[in-house]
């Protein structure tokens, strides 16, 4: 089964709509997939999270499979520095995981994004 998690932008309120929904289909047995989400509060945070350097560096090292940081940064043709602060937040936000091994990688195979227009 592939491992998704949606990102999107949101407030509380939507957080806890959400939970109450869940909870209530919990309370009456009614089973559902678990959903993993990664919200932001605003437009720009999201952004500013996922920048498009940060967004390439998911879609290699998801290629490449688990790598060192020195490699991923070879790969990408970056400095490490920057490569390993980029890693350090994409691993702050659940996007990658550091293995046993020192290495990282990216542990979904589906990133959904959604960003909604407020009405």
């Amino acid at each position: 089964m592939k491992r998704k998690i949606e990102v999107g932008v949101g407030g509380l309120g939507e957080a806890l709509d959400r939970f109450e929904r869940v909870w209530a289909r919990a309370g009456k047995g009614t089973a559902r997939r678990a959903e993993v989400r990664l919200t932001f509060e605003s437009l720009p945070l999201l952004l500013a999270n996922l920048t498009p350097a940060r967004w390439t560096l998911l879609e290699r090292l998801r290629a490449a499979g688990p790598l060192s940081i020195n490699e991923l940064a070879r790969r990408l043709g970056r400095h490490y520095k920057n490569v390993h602060t980029d890693v350090t937040r994409l691993i702050e936000l659940g996007l990658v995981e550091r293995r046993t091994d020192r290495r990282v990688a990216v542990v979904w195979d589906i990133v959904a994004a959604e960003m909604r227009l407020a009405a």
